[in-house]
C-alpha cells in the first residue's frame, strides 16, 4: 500500500479567496520539488498540486498610438482574447500536499514555506494527522 511508504503528510492551505495563476502554481511546484529533491532525496516524497487552473483570463487590448480612436471600438464587443489561466481558490482549500516519511516531515514543511513565496495572498502550512493522503488517522 503506498500510504505505508509515506505515512506523513504536510499541506499548504489557502487563507484567502483568490485566483492563482497557472504560472504561480508551476513556480511553487518547481520550488518545492527542487528543495525536496536536494534535501530529502528524489525517491522519498510524493508532491501533489491540488487546484487546477480552469478559469480562463481574458484581456481587451487597447491601442495607445496616435489615431487609435479611428481603429478601435472602445467597450463595444469587449469580450477579450484569452490571456492565461487561473485556479479559483477558497479559504481553507489545500493548494499543495507532500507525502513523505516521518523523519523527513520538517524538510517538507520548509519546502512548502519556500513555495509560499510564489503565491499571492496568505497561506498556512499544516502538518496533517492523517495517514498519507488518506482519510484515516
Amino acid at each position: 500500500i503506498p500510504c505505508d511508504e509515506f505515512p506523513a503528510a504536510v499541506h499548504m492551505v489557502s487563507d484567502e479567496l483568490q485566483q492563482i495563476s497557472s504560472e504561480a502554481l508551476e513556480a511553487a511546484r518547481i520550488a518545492a520539488n527542487k528543495y525536496m529533491v536536494s534535501n530529502a532525496g528524489k525517491d522519498f516524497f510524493h508532491l501533489r498540486m491540488r487546484p487546477h487552473p480552469y478559469q480562463v483570463l481574458r484581456i481587451n487590448k487597447m491601442l495607445s498610438c496616435a489615431g487609435a480612436d479611428r481603429l478601435q471600438t472602445g467597450m463595444r464587443g469587449a469580450w477579450g482574447k484569452s490571456y492565461g489561466t487561473a485556479a479559483r481558490v477558497n479559504i481553507g482549500q489545500v493548494l499543495m500536499s507532500i507525502r513523505t516519511k516521518e523523519e523527513k516531515c520538517a524538510i517538507a514543511v520548509e519546502a512548502l514555506r519556500r513555495a509560499k513565496f510564489k503565491f499571492p495572498g496568505r497561506q498556512k502550512v499544516h502538518v496533517s494527522s492523517r495517514w498519507g493522503f488518506t482519510r484515516f488517522t
